[in-house]
């Protein structure tokens, strides 16, 4: 049985709420759950008491093969219970390939605007030079 570390979502609509659970990774999100080990409170500020972990619990669980999902360990990273490596993406930023290819495209029209501009004013120029 694959074990996850979890967020299963509560609250109302728009005010969300999330217990942190250790869960079977076959279950539904909201589903059945192991074990609740924690919760977490978006709304709150973030210098607050916007994460609660049961450490001991926590501890219990990786031992026993349970894998956290990418924003519990996020969670147990700050609260110094599982170390999580920083990651690194430097292309994240640039626009996508047609959004690449779009700005391509704008900017041979510009160029091409600006020659036939450049091409105009010299026209006259050499018209009043004769």
């Amino acid at each position: 049985m694959s074990l996850k570390i979890r967020l299963a979502r509560a609250g109302s609509k728009k005010r969300p709420y999330y217990h942190i659970v250790i869960a079977d990774a076959r279950s539904p999100r909201d589903g059945r759950f192991i074990e609740a080990i924690g919760a977490w409170n978006p709304l709150l500020p973030k210098d607050g008491d916007r994460v609660k972990i049961d450490g001991d619990r926590v501890k219990h669980w990786l031992a026993n093969g349970a894998l956290p999902t990418d924003r519990v360990a996020r969670f147990l990273d700050e609260a110094g219970l599982v170390k999580r490596e920083t990651r690194s993406n430097p292309t994240k930023g640039e626009p996508g390939k047609k959004a690449q290819e779009r700005l391509a495209a704008l900017k041979k029209a510009q160029d091409d605007a600006a020659a036939a501009i450049a091409a105009a004013a010299a026209a006259p120029a050499e018209a009043s030079a004769e």
